[in-house]
């Protein structure tokens, strides 16, 4: 099978609906490019690595195991678009790109057409970053809502200490942040997007955490403005709310673990051998 093939496979097993816009994906306007070694596409896929994001550790990773496609979740180059010719002079540009090319293979990037649903929940389309959290921490049978699509939680009680300890030992992280009352009861929990300071989108949240009651919210972006904010407020006046700050890549990873499950399944054959690899915690904590 070719690299082409494989990821032309990889899509077709995908619903392939914007999560977004609710159209058709498009492939002028997808994130799912081919982001390094198109010159390799025609080449004979020799195994898959799954990542959250292709890191140096990463590229060399998928070298030592013979692997010629990489499937990442995020940019390649730390850029939307994955755009290239912004970064000319770049030292570190330079650096990994002569790691990429000593490896000689091809990495694409899947974004849109993970989150655009996966057949994983008996037949059901999921978003599968979101899925493979939810597995990760064994919560599927804990999923509220729109079940399919669900970033909403009804878990056994706990503190939000003994929460984020739980995220902590079942993503294999160094830590994580916990903002509010860690000693605040919590069962409803819920994942936002993007918390990042955005007026209309963080009021949003905010009411949604009223409205429906939320406890917890594990949060991938979380800035120290607009919700950040109100959780802490809210603790500080007796309501028993907290927030985990587990970072956008942490908590998505292990979706990008689930497709090394699937990935089989979608291309058709068990002759090309696909693997994941973690990129590690990307925190480092300095507790003095």
């Amino acid at each position: 099978m070719k690299i082409a093939e494989a990821i032309e496979r990889a899509k077709g097993f995908c619903r392939g609906i914007d999560a977004w816009t609710g159209l058709p994906i498009e492939e002028a306007t997808t994130r799912d490019k081919v982001t390094y070694g198109q010159e390799h596409l025609e080449e004979e896929c020799t195994g898959v690595v799954c990542c959250l994001w292709a890191t140096s550790d990463v590229v060399r990773e998928a070298a030592r195991r013979g692997a010629n496609l990489i499937i990442c979740h995020e940019a390649l180059f730390w850029n939307h678009g994955d755009r290239q010719d912004v970064l000319s002079g770049n030292a570190v540009f330079a650096a990994k790109k002569e790691l990429l090319d000593g490896w000689g293979g091809c990495v694409w990037r899947c974004h849109d057409y993970i989150h655009s649903g996966v057949p994983l929940d008996g037949g059901k389309y999921v978003d599968d970053i979101f899925y493979g959290f939810a597995q990760k921490m064994g919560w599927l049978e804990y999923r509220v809502g729109d079940v399919p699509a669900s970033r909403d939680f009804l878990i056994p009680e706990m503190t939000g200490r003994e929460l984020a300890e739980s995220i902590v030992s079942a993503l294999g992280l160094s830590g994580t942040r916990l903002i509010g009352d860690a000693d605040a009861s919590v069962a409803r929990i819920q994942i936002p997007m993007h918390v990042m300071g955005n007026a209309e989108a963080d009021t949003a949240e905010i009411a949604t955490i009223e409205r429906e009651g939320i406890d917890a919210v594990v949060t991938m972006e979380l800035c120290d403005f607009t919700v950040s904010e109100y959780i802490r407020d809210a603790a500080l006046l007796g309501k028993g709310k907290c927030a985990i700050a587990v970072g956008h890549f942490d908590l998505e990873e292990p979706g990008m673990e689930c497709m090394a499950g699937w990935l089989p399944e979608a291309l058709g054959t068990d002759s090309v051998p696909v693997g994941f690899v973690s990129m590690g915690d990307t925190y480092q904590y300095i507790l003095t």
